[in-house]
């Protein structure tokens, strides 16, 4: 990349992230109006939308690696980015090059009335069905950022909707029960298109039933529809809807990524029957074996081991913690936490502190960030050996002090953190 392009990048991140101001705003009206003064690109695009509270990255990044081995131009759209902004647009697992966003970027704030901008989600969003249109891709992969129903990933018409689980998280904005956040997380459900889903909780089942009943939309659930079971050598079994994969091995660690697997599968699944698609086993095989998704059980450094993971609420925790005692050999577990301070910080110390010899806080430099003292101040029923080192890089070197060669250090807390950290061990962020 030339010198010459970056001045011209950094204005446009500087205006985009100076959308930020706005807030969330929740609605389609806004999305839809770029998209339609663009030529409504996602309407050109065959997409596969991915819901829930936990793990949709993680399936997102699945079916983008599986449909590639399968021969197709895949586009990958997720948030947040953990170090660069790039990160959010991907084909065939290669970001976008700060050259072309800034092309796409341009054409779409052509078209802005300035009296009422965008927020910053609105503008990322409509910037990644241009992208993937113009670059003719066979498949877009598009998550969710928060909620579905106004989410403004929500304009698409997906051939398959896939809700990973729902659990607590962004309750200021999607509601204080769960059957509140389920509607929200249901929002996504569409007329006749196929819903995927491993939610778990009897009143949050209910509600997906209810709504995939209200739109004539098929519904598949794990453990019932399909079913997953993790083998002795860490291979896994999927008995699906029609197919059965008996060893299937995965890069990702954690029975929970299985999980994800299962929901993937299922989808291609039905998207085989609809004739969208005909799966190979070779190609599902690699594509498990070949997905990587950042700051999800990433193993940064050998000798102590050092892994990173982005758990940011109660269940992502639970998901980490089983990860913890089942994937890892290792004597002594040492964590280094920033959470932020919207978060069920006790939700989250309760399920990892007991696993652990000692906790290091700290505080990332991001705005919403916990105040370490806070943290040790909630850990002191969980642990004894607990330390406040305010400074991340100090904290991590703290943590090396600590551990022997056949200890674990687990970095966690925040996605925000993760994506510091990441810096920290040399992630490049341009």
């Amino acid at each position: 990349m030339e010198n010459t392009s970056l001045p011209n990048y950094q204005d446009s991140l500087d205006y985009l992230y100076g959308l930020q101001k706005f807030g969330i705003k929740f609605g389609l009206n806004c999305t839809e109006s770029i998209l339609e003064q663009i030529g409504n690109p996602h309407e050109r695009l065959r997409c596969i939308h991915v819901g829930g509270t936990n793990g949709k990255g993680s399936t997102a990044a699945m079916l983008s690696s599986i449909l590639r081995q399968h021969g197709f131009r895949v586009g990958l759209y997720t948030s947040p980015h953990l170090v660069r902004f790039t990160e959010r647009f991907r084909i065939n697992d290669q970001e976008v090059s700060p050259e072309r966003i800034i092309q796409v970027f341009d054409r779409i704030r052509e078209v802005l009335d300035e009296r009422e901008p965008p927020t910053f989600f609105e503008m990322v969003t409509a910037m990644a069905f241009l992208y993937f249109a113009e670059e003719e891709v066979d498949w877009a992969i598009v998550e969710v950022g928060m909620g579905g129903r106004l989410d403004a990933t929500n304009v698409i018409n997906p051939l398959v909707s896939i809700i990973t689980n729902v659990a607590f998280d962004h309750q200021e904005f999607l509601g204080c029960t769960l059957a509140s956040i389920a509607r929200e997380k249901a929002g996504i459900i569409k007329n006749k298109v196929p819903v995927v889903t491993g939610a778990r909780q009897p009143v949050v089942q209910g509600i997906l039933k209810a709504t995939c009943f209200k739109h004539q939309a098929p519904h598949h659930h794990l453990g019932t529809d399909f079913k997953v079971r993790r083998n002795v050598d860490g291979s896994f079994l999927y008995q699906g809807l029609r197919r059965r994969w008996p060893m299937l091995k995965m890069k990702l660690k954690g029975m929970h990524q299985c999980n994800n697997a299962s929901l993937v599968l299922a989808a291609l699944e039905i998207l085989e029957k609809e004739g969208a698609l005909a799966l190979d086993s070779t190609a599902i095989q690699e594509g498990l074996k070949e997905v990587y998704w950042p700051a999800r059980l990433e193993v940064l450094q050998e000798n102590p081991l050092i892994v990173l993971d982005g758990a940011h609420n109660p269940q992502g925790a639970e998901s980490l913690r089983e990860a913890l005692k089942q994937s890892f050999d290792y004597d002594k577990l040492h964590l280094v936490l920033g959470i932020m301070a919207d978060k069920d910080i006790r939700g989250i110390l309760r399920r990892l502190l007991p696993l652990a010899e000692t906790a290091i806080f700290t505080q990332p430099r991001y705005s919403r960030a916990a105040n370490p003292e806070e943290l040790r101040r909630l850990a002191r029923p969980y642990i004894q050996k607990h330390y406040v080192i305010s400074d991340p890089s100090s904290a991590i070197e703290q943590a090396r002090l600590l551990a022997g060669p056949n200890d674990m250090i687990c970095i966690a807390g925040s996605l925000y953190f993760a994506g510091e950290v990441k810096e920290l061990f040399g992630e490049p962020a341009l």
